[in-house]
């Protein structure tokens, strides 16, 4: 052979011929490179397609470095069936940057994975500018990812999205539950849907949203009555991106005594609220009303179905995006940065002292579907 990377001699197998197209990949850097670029202020050092991404920290007194990866679950599915690749770029931003303002950190710079078949088989650049929307909104840089083909692990035109997110705070302002006290509000953000939990109940419920033309492509509950029509906007329904909450959280930071903050995620309420609590949740019980936020309609999808409230309200957010403790003397500034922001906003509870053995009471989930209808009417 020649020492031309391209000659690869006579009858020769290849990368390429056995599914991995290193040509390819390269071109996916170059096509997302403005994107990328375009989140980067001057803390970002070095260009993309560098062996690690390098950020300044700046002046801090006292830094704390806050980390959280996830990824966006099955959701991914009813991206693929839409042929929408944009939407999960902002909810792989989202659920990631979510957990970290949970500190009262202040998100730096993000990372992502894309895992696939092939590369044709996704739209990457677009997934990308989705991601960049997203750190766009969380005010945070996209500073490297990777685009990795593996052919024999996922099935044709199957992909999968991680993202890590790296914030800071300094240590006297870091929230960890330590300054919570009884008495304190419960303040809710509310969700923008469904966000980025539960999906596989959902495709479980609705089997229809993940074929192209509506049909039942697999799965169970439903009764295959959905029209196509139906099942297509349904679908869209679902693809809303995750709300990302690092502008309202840093803004309640400055103007409120925020003491807590929780992501309301898969496990929903009573999983996640808890978490509220932090250091002191063997002293603090919340006291929560399921009534005082009203969910968008996207989540009326659930009545009729076989899932009741409660296991509803275990398992998605319900229209509670995140959860934040303060003083009740702060809470009309509160409600004033939410609205500020566009974000619906209500009183869900209080933080009391510890009775018996419960971190979480939650109220006002009903039995039936008709009363959760009612409540909210």
């Amino acid at each position: 052979m020649s020492g031309d990377p391209n000659d690869r001699g006579s009858g020769a197998i290849d990368y390429r011929a056995a599914g991995v197209d290193v040509a390819a990949g390269q071109q996916v850097v170059r096509d997302i490179g403005a994107t990328v670029a375009a989140t980067h202020g001057p803390e970002v050092l070095g260009d993309l397609g560098a062996f690690a991404g390098l950020y300044a920290l700046g002046s801090y007194r006292d830094p704390v470095l806050v980390s959280g990866t996830d990824g966006v679950g099955t959701k991914v599915e009813l991206a693929r069936a839409a042929g929408l690749w944009d939407t999960i770029g902002i909810d792989l931003v989202g659920m990631c940057v979510n957990d970290v303002v949970c500190h009262g950190a202040r998100p730096l710079f993000f990372l992502d994975y894309i895992a696939v078949d092939r590369l044709d088989a996704v739209e990457v650049p677009a997934v990308v500018s989705g991601v960049a929307e997203g750190c766009r909104r969380a005010r945070c840089a996209l500073i490297g990812g990777e685009t990795a083909e593996m052919p024999g692990v996922y099935r044709p035109g199957r992909f999968d999205l991680a993202g890590f997110c790296v914030g800071v705070v300094e240590r006297e302002a870091l929230v960890d539950g330590s300054a919570l006290e009884p008495g304190m509000a419960v303040v809710g953000l509310a969700s923008s849907g469904f966000h980025s939990n539960g999906y596989s109940l959902l495709r479980r419920l609705f089997p229809e949203i993940e074929s192209a033309d509506g049909t039942v492509g697999g799965g169970a509950a439903s009764d295959g009555s959905m029209t196509a029509t139906a099942a297509a906007r349904l679908r869209d329904e679902l693809l809303t991106p995750t709300r990302i909450y690092a502008a309202v959280v840093a803004d309640l930071m400055q103007s409120c005594r925020v003491a807590g903050l929780a992501h309301v995620t898969g496990g929903g309420w009573w999983e996640n609220l808890p978490r509220l609590l932090g250091t002191v949740r063997d002293r603090h019980t919340l006291r929560v009303d399921a009534a005082a936020l009203a969910p968008p309609a996207v989540f009326d999808v659930l009545a009729g179905t076989a899932v009741t409230p409660a296991e509803a309200y275990r398992t998605f957010n319900m229209g509670l995006g995140m959860a934040c403790a303060m003083p009740s003397e702060d809470v009309n500034g509160a409600m004033e940065v939410a609205a500020s922001h566009g974000i619906d906003a209500a009183v869900i509870g209080t933080v009391a002292p510890r009775d018996g053995d419960r971190e979480i009471v939650v109220s006002g989930v009903p039995d039936s579907w008709q009363t959760w209808r009612a409540q909210f009417a």
